[in-house]
């Protein structure tokens, strides 16, 4: 059985050396890039779909405003950061 410690463990190696203000700059980075992709999937939906669950998904997503999450300065860390 996993201990609770094994996921922090898992967590700190993939995210490697990169302090929290950079893994969050590069989340906002990767969200702005799927959101370009969804974007260019509604774009090339046939007809057909264009009123479907899978269309208003994708709209969903198109229309998120991400540009405030690019505006956050994340605090420091008490010398971690």
């Amino acid at each position: 059985m996993p201990h609770a410690n094994d996921t922090a463990t898992r967590c700190s190696r993939r995210t490697g050396k990169r302090s929290r203000a950079q893994r969050w700059y590069d989340a906002v980075s990767e969200l702005r890039a799927l959101q370009r992709e969804y974007d260019a999937w509604l774009q090339a939906l046939p007809s057909g779909l264009q009123e479907s669950a899978t269309a208003e998904a994708l709209q969903a997503i198109c229309d998120l405003e991400l540009d405030d999450l690019e505006t956050i300065e994340p605090p420091r860390g008490f010398g971690r950061d």
